[in-house]
């Protein structure tokens, strides 16, 4: 349950007392712009996701918000997405956040790409890049900017723009409740992955990722971005993001697939398919 303490629940088996009065108010909402208060009260819970569980760092925030309003983002959230497909906002590359494009499709098609190349023998760098703590850093006035920029109507931009100002949290843990706190910050996610050939391309590419990053107020998890060279005679040109990038291992874990010395990923697309 969220702060208003609604189990979704109650909601579903209700349901054909609570649509009609829900879409009324839905659509009140996005016209006036306007979003209720308790709509924009956000209880965080933490998940265990591995390692000690003394250690904070080991766990994952997650936002419990009304129901309601979530089902009212999520009708807001389908707008969108015909949006950006109908004018061809995000390319053919982003997979993950796309409809029909998973991280494992992904891999699949780096994989293809990769292997292509080994194949023809020549040398490739698989370059992999982690945004650092998106979740918090993703600034409201960048985001809604860039929103008005593509040309989303003005009733959509005003009701993001509400939802996001003036939102607040508290922090649950074993029942115990954080006072109120205001959110500066998006909920948000991105992972940048590149396989690339060519040392000047690939320097030129990751030159202009950095200034992106800093021109959103953003930037990356140097820990996380690392290199993976494929062919022996691979020229091992040095990159750098800031600071000169660590090379990967092949036999270590590369976004949640095991890479041995060979590349053997069959399996993996075989499960895809």
């Amino acid at each position: 349950m969220g702060p208003d303490g609604i189990h979704p629940r109650v909601l579903r088996e209700l349901v054909d007392d609570v649509t009609k009065p829900l879409s009324i108010i839905f659509e009140k909402s996005w016209q006036s712009g306007e979003v209720s208060t308790d709509w924009k009260m956000l209880n965080i819970t933490l998940i265990f996701k591995k390692g000690k569980e003394e250690d904070p760092g080991n766990y994952r925030p997650v936002s419990l918000v009304s129901v309601p309003g979530k089902i009212m983002d999520q009708v807001l959230l389908e707008t969108l997405s015909r949006h950006m497909e109908n004018k061809e906002i995000i390319g053919e590359c982003p997979h993950g956040f796309t409809k029909g494009k998973s991280c494992l499709i992904n891999l699949v098609a780096s994989y293809d790409d990769v292997t292509a190349s080994v194949n023809k023998g020549k040398a490739t760098d698989t370059v992999y890049l982690d945004l650092s703590k998106t979740f918090d850093t993703v600034p409201h006035n960048i985001l809604v900017s860039k929103l008005e920029r593509h040309g989303f109507d003005r009733w959509t931009t005003e009701w993001i723009k509400n939802w996001l100002d003036n939102q607040t949290q508290k922090v649950a843990v074993n029942g115990s409740m954080s006072k109120w706190l205001a959110v500066t910050s998006l909920v948000l996610q991105g992972v940048v992955l590149g396989p690339l050939e060519g040392g000047d391309a690939i320097q030129r590419d990751l030159d202009k990722l950095e200034k992106w990053v800093h021109a959103n107020v953003m930037k990356f998890n140097q820990a996380k971005c690392r290199i993976l060279r494929v062919d022996q005679g691979n020229p091992k040109h040095k990159f750098r993001l800031g600071r000169e990038l660590t090379e990967s291992i092949p036999t270590g874990k590369e976004l949640g697939v095991l890479l041995d010395e060979k590349l053997d990923m069959s399996w993996q697309c075989v499960f895809v398919a």
